[in-house]
């Protein structure tokens, strides 16, 4: 058997392999992105007063809601750190969990409470739980959320009932400047570098939505550690195809401009 040419070796090699690195935002007061669509979120908290503020909301309870990448668990981190607050994740909340921090939450100064994305808790008994004694324990408590309670399928109507009862404000979908500093930021997060053009391609064609912004970025980060290259255009329009606007996509034939990926 004759070996093979250099060539048909190269060929036979498989595409760079993609590890699964997490992602990890810094939640941070200094970067978050103050705009009018977060106004009524940041003044409910009180996050621009930069000091400890004893809350003001009946019962002592606010749920801030608003689509996924508005910016809810970076705000609420924000006055998670200032009031020492114990901050969950409501993925993480179960029956058995609920016992647990209830349990922790009495024996350790805890201050305040925040349950992040608790519209993902399948066990209500546990959030009704966790409701109940921050009210006995005059714990102020935040909740995040992508959809107002009137909308969360509650069986329990001792927790409907409470959660219905609660403060709520919305953060909006962000203007045209915040999704082009949160597309810049998210490219710099991940060491990605591109043109102002391409910046400026993309915003017009992306839904002018966060969770759009933040999920093509991940893709176009996911697609060039497969390929080992740079994005080009037609990169984008491969791996972007179902969020593109394809009135506005020039054709495939034009002269790409390629970006680079470097690291800092």
């Amino acid at each position: 058997m004759q070996k093979k040419s250099q060539q048909q070796c190269l060929m036979d090699q498989p595409r760079q392999l993609a590890l699964p690195f997490p992602y990890h935002p810094r939640f941070i007061h200094s970067e978050f992105i103050s705009a009018p669509s977060n106004a009524g979120a940041r003044t409910w908290l009180g996050i621009n007063q930069h000091i400890r503020s004893i809350p003001s909301w009946p019962d002592r309870r606010l749920l801030v809601w608003g689509d996924s990448g508005t910016g809810k668990t970076h705000l609420l981190q924000i006055w998670a750190d200032r009031e020492s607050a114990l901050f969950l994740p409501g993925s993480i909340l179960s029956e058995n969990a609920s016992i647990y921090w209830l349990q922790k939450i009495k024996e350790e100064w805890v201050k305040a409470l925040v349950i992040d994305d608790a519209d993902v808790i399948t066990n209500h008994h546990a959030l009704l739980h966790l409701l109940n004694l921050a009210k006995e324990s005059d714990l102020p408590i935040v909740l995040s959320s992508r959809n107002p309670p009137s909308r969360w399928s509650v069986g329990l109507p001792d927790l409907a009932s409470r959660l219905r009862a609660m403060t709520t404000v919305k953060i909006e979908q962000p203007e045209d400047n915040l999704l082009r500093i949160l597309l810049l930021r998210l490219l710099a997060e991940r060491q990605l570098v591109v043109s102002s053009s391409m910046i400026d391609w993309l915003l017009v064609r992306l839904p002018r939505t966060a969770s759009a912004i933040r999920e093509a970025v991940h893709r176009l980060d996911k697609a060039t550690l497969a390929d080992g290259g740079g994005v080009t255009r037609n990169l984008a329009i491969r791996v972007l195809e179902d969020l593109l606007s394809f009135d506005s996509i020039e054709s495939l034939q034009e002269t790409e401009e390629p970006l680079f990926f470097f690291d800092f």
